[in-house]
């Protein structure tokens, strides 16, 4: 655990009333950093008289009050003079998160409110004809992350069909054969996106790509869905495949 000797980080990004989301992510990790975090999310009880502590008690209690203000100094210097303001009358980490947290995020509601208007967002996003493969993921990143931090639970595989349904129409055969020939649910978004980075260079190589290298983009991805397949489960195919061929053969000639 880090000692409330050390010095205070100095790396800290302000909180201001649009950036709540980024910062409450970062200063997360921060204070986890710091061994922190713990007691500002879950506090801790005051007792009513510290008389009544034997000395263990005691200094368990005094050692969480030093995470505690340990953790409300780092808090406080990521606030300028009005935010400053709002948490002034907390006396404990935690008090002082609840009250940013609350005053940025809004009562469930307000939440909710929000987290319809990010679905929107979300489902009538496009990719620009313009934009690059690598700019696009972070549009839609920055959607679902934002989807997330307002209590939405979106899995990946929602991220990767909505990003194959929006990509720019020079896209349309590659999010096919890719819809056609990979597990969709088993897909990776780093891997899609890479995926498409891939084509992405295709393209500025070539801008009128021939039909060929259409048909060929196909093969590959269907190669590549053959080739992870059980060996056992191939070779069966190949021998029944064989066995079809014999039987074909064989009606030719009688």
């Amino acid at each position: 655990m880090a000692s409330t000797n050390n010095q205070l980080p100095l790396q800290y990004l302000r909180l201001t009333k649009e950036n709540y989301g980024n910062w409450a992510a970062r200063m997360k990790a921060l204070l986890g950093t710091y061994s922190v975090w713990e007691v500002v999310n879950t506090g801790y009880d005051e007792p009513e008289d510290d008389a009544v502590l034997n000395q263990n008690q005691t200094n368990a209690l005094e050692k969480v009050r030093s995470k505690d203000q340990y953790a409300l100094s780092i808090i406080y210097q990521a606030l300028d003079d009005s935010m400053f303001e709002k948490v002034s009358n907390g006396s404990t980490s935690k008090e002082a998160w609840e009250i940013l947290c609350n005053t940025h995020q809004g009562v469930k509601k307000v939440q909710k409110i929000r987290l319809q208007t990010l679905r929107g967002e979300f489902e009538t996003i496009r990719m620009k004809e313009s934009e690059l493969i690598a700019d696009y993921f972070t549009r839609v990143l920055a959607i679902v992350n934002q989807m997330k931090r307002n209590g939405a639970d979106v899995e990946d595989v929602r991220v990767v069909e909505e990003i194959l349904r929006s990509l720019d129409k020079k896209y349309d055969y590659i999010g096919v054969a890719i819809e056609e020939s990979k597990d969709l649910d088993a897909m990776m978004i780093d891997e899609l996106m890479g995926s498409l980075q891939a084509h992405e260079e295709r393209f500025k190589r070539n801008k009128n790509e021939p039909v060929e290298e259409v048909l060929q983009t196909r093969l590959t991805i269907q190669d590549d869905k053959e080739q992870s397949r059980d060996p056992m489960e191939t070779r069966g195919t190949h021998q029944d495949r064989g066995r079809g061929r014999g039987r074909f053969q064989g009606r030719g000639r009688g």
